[in-house]
């Protein structure tokens, strides 16, 4: 039997001020996927940035090579991709 493990990368730091390194490190600590979530916001973060999922993954997907990479949480919220 495999064991997989998997870890939730928050979508709170600009990709130049950590951002990028966090997933690298996912998955050169051998992560098999990584998530975060498409939430509007979280709780202790309502006063920081929020940076969007699929464009965190987007990013994530050009940084990694073999981290698996999806959506924890995907909200179901009215989002134009012209107004984002």
């Amino acid at each position: 039997m495999t064991l997989r493990l998997s870890a939730v990368i928050l979508p709170v730091h600009r990709w130049h001020e950590g951002g990028r390194e966090r997933w690298q490190r996912a998955e050169e600590l051998g992560f098999h996927t990584a998530y975060t979530y498409d939430h509007l916001s979280w709780r202790s973060f309502r006063d920081r940035t929020w940076f969007g999922a699929f464009p965190t993954l987007t990013a994530a997907a050009t940084a990694t090579s073999r981290l698996r990479l999806g959506t924890l949480v995907t909200s179901v919220k009215p989002c134009s991709p012209i107004a984002a």
